[in-house]
């Protein structure tokens, strides 16, 4: 098969490099692909936005099977466009994208089927959203509902940093139209954790969880950030636990769309919050994870090609995913400043070691290639992702990898996986 993955980040990478290993396979395009996707990929010089030069390439060159990954193509209905072309297409259509792209319509589906989530208004003006968070007398998140590129939700401790938080997206933009709309969200407290589902028109198939690290500094600490690090599997869902999961949450919201006219084929995501009253959503995405993606795909034995084929046929059913049992963890390393500020075009040295290292492999974010380097190119650079026996042995070859890997202005979370190997419940 010939097959187009869409995207350009860790999460493509990590796909990538699961997708090449299909004994299916016969070509892999990735558009616009990165550096690190050169062993396992041919690169297309088209962006993820760029539907119709996306669409073009892949009626010209015959695609048997397009996956798109990221948000943004996603929600501007690139999976609507291919399938009118004749290409076979992996992800939600614009519609069910639609989940992730407008968190205020998803709070409205959650709160018809009393999805549990956290208490919320909407608004659409600052003085008013102002007026409701002064009133309050507990900390509150304030969240831009459009796609903010997974920083646009600020958890404030108190009513003042929430109305800071307002004047940031509201006033200042700082994510743009994405902030056009706000929520209000009452503060959740508990651990978190990542739980997603293959999902088609007859089936929902739940993939081994993952817990990933939002936070930039360590202790979960500081701003959020697109994702600091991940490991998989967690202790935080025990066969009950995933039972309610599933008839809580996600078949319902698979129902709830159904009854909207949407049918959802794809990953669903669900972002949540283990709270003393038990689960509930804090967001909903519409695409694989990033970085969960990257332990799980180093943990996932089956054929990706099989089960996303099974996924667009409605096949999903006749299908079992085998996982290998080891643990493995995901470090993002990421340029000095990140997620404000932040310098690119520092050299990376030390990759060829760490990816040398036996069950180690470095995915590659935000890199470029410059006079025969590579060099750093965005927030999150790599994620140097490890397997290894029980979590310290993972953990352990982790942080001896990113050891090997050096640029300019690198930071890492030191404590992802810290709280898995402490026997505790990770959060």
């Amino acid at each position: 098969m010939n097959v187009l993955l869409i995207g350009g980040g860790g999460r493509e990478h990590a796909l990538a490099w699961k997708i090449a290993q299909s004994p299916r396979l016969t070509r892999l395009f990735c558009a616009p692909g990165n550096v690190g996707m050169e062993e396992v990929a041919e690169h297309v010089a088209i962006k993820s936005d760029d539907l119709a030069g996306i669409v073009r390439f892949a009626v010209d060159e015959k695609i048997d099977l397009a996956v798109v990954g990221p948000e943004d193509p996603l929600c501007m209905g690139l999976v609507n466009e291919l399938t009118a072309a004749g290409v076979r297409t992996f992800g939600p259509d614009k519609a069910a994208a639609r989940l992730e792209g407008d968190k205020a319509f998803a709070k409205e589906l959650m709160w018809h089927r009393s999805i549990p989530t956290g208490d919320a208004r909407i608004f659409t003006k600052f003085r008013d959203a102002r007026t409701y968070v002064a009133s309050r007398d507990t900390g509150v998140a304030i969240k831009a509902a459009g796609l903010a590129k997974g920083k646009g939700a600020i958890v404030c401790d108190d009513p003042a940093a929430g109305i800071l938080a307002l004047e940031k997206i509201m006033v200042q933009r700082a994510f743009g139209s994405a902030g056009d709309t706000v929520l209000v969200e009452e503060k959740l407290t508990g651990p978190e954790l990542s739980v997603l589902a293959f999902v088609d028109r007859h089936s929902i198939y739940i993939m081994e969880n993952a817990q990933d690290h939002k936070p930039i500094g360590e202790g979960d600490t500081g701003p959020n950030t697109g994702g600091m690090g991940a490991y998989s599997p967690t202790d935080l869902l025990d066969d009950r636990l995933l039972r309610q999961v599933e008839s809580e949450i996600l078949v319902p919201i698979v129902d709830t769309l159904r009854r909207e006219g949407i049918t959802y084929r794809g990953v669903l995501y669900a972002g949540l919050m283990l709270t003393a009253g038990g689960p509930k959503v804090l967001e909903f995405n519409c695409r694989f994870g990033d970085p969960e993606t990257q332990p799980q795909v180093l943990r996932l034995k089956t054929d990706l090609i099989e089960v996303f084929e099974a996924v667009i046929d409605d096949k999903l059913g006749s299908i079992s995913l085998e996982w290998d049992p080891r643990p493995a963890v995901c470090v993002v390393m990421a340029s000095r400043g990140y997620p404000g500020d932040y310098e690119t075009g520092k050299p990376i040295t030390g990759l060829a070691e760490a990816n040398a290292m036996e069950d180690v492999v470095v995915f590659h974010a935000g890199t470029r290639a410059r006079g025969g380097q590579v060099v750093t190119a965005g927030g999150r650079v790599l994620g140097v992702t490890a397997i290894g026996e029980d979590f310290p042995a993972a953990r352990r070859r982790c942080y001896e990898a990113v050891g090997k890997i050096h640029f300019e202005g690198a930071y890492c979370r030191k404590d992802i996986g810290a709280k898995a190997v402490a026997g505790k419940n990770p959060g």
